[in-house]
């Protein structure tokens, strides 16, 4: 039986302190994969807890990275706005920060991390700075996003992919527009990336969000959830085999 644990971890960039949480298993011993997790706009959070929680106890160290700073946790839309914008629109800044994030995972102390079995996943915004981080050309196994933006300033920068790519999409979502998903997939391929692009029919944004509820534009989706979550894993299993 698992037993995950969630504690803080904090670091520092450029004498800015952030906060992230790290999720894993303490029942288990040795070195596993080590999951980076970028949350959606709401940041480092009770639901992203909650989601960190249940990846990590299928055997993974699971670090939610913060992306705003210790001090910035958004209570509503507004705010958490103010904190994705500058990042959206500085994707050096967002690469950094995540970049940050992936060497706390990697050198922590609180759990062993196999750095050779390394991935990430997000889910909104955070599904973009997964995607921001592959291609960063950081050193991953897998890359995955759920329901986020697929644009980048420099499509140029996918031959830097070491990873496979797994975006998960709701056919539906009104919050992410329609002609980045054939953009998505040239860049991908013209790069040579091992890329999926799934779409589920019916979905809409957020659609493994348990508290999303806007109809028509931010919905939990259960059915599409279970099956988005067993597509990562059943990509996790394959990179990490040997």
């Amino acid at each position: 039986m698992s037993q995950v644990t969630v504690r803080p971890l904090v670091y520092q960039i450029e004498g800015q302190t952030y906060e992230g949480r790290l999720a894993f298993d303490v029942s288990q011993q040795g070195s596993r994969p080590g999951l980076l997790m970028a949350p959606n706009w709401m940041g480092v959070g009770a639901g992203a807890e909650e989601i960190a929680r249940s990846v990590a106890a299928n055997g993974y160290v699971v670090l939610i990275a913060d992306l705003y700073g210790q001090t910035v946790r958004p209570g509503n839309a507004d705010e958490a706005g103010a904190a994705m914008m500058p990042l959206k629109n500085d994707r050096a800044l967002l690469r950094k920060r995540m970049q940050a994030a992936f060497e706390q995972l990697q050198s922590q102390g609180e759990a062993q991390v196999d750095t050779s079995r390394l991935a990430a996943f997000g889910f909104c915004f955070g599904g973009c700075c997964a995607l921001e981080l592959a291609r960063s050309g950081a050193p991953l196994k897998a890359a995955v996003s759920f329901h986020g933006s697929l644009d980048t300033p420099n499509p140029a920068d996918a031959h830097n992919i070491k990873s496979a790519v797994l975006v998960m999409h709701g056919a539906a979502d009104p919050l992410v527009p329609k002609e980045q998903l054939p953009a998505f997939e040239d860049e991908m391929t013209a790069a040579g990336v091992d890329w999926q692009l799934l779409s589920y029919g019916g979905a809409v944004h957020s659609f493994t969000d348990p508290h999303a509820n806007v109809p028509g534009k931010m919905m939990y989706n259960a059915k599409v959830a279970a099956r988005a979550f067993r597509s990562m894993h059943n990509l996790l299993d394959e990179v990490f085999k040997g």
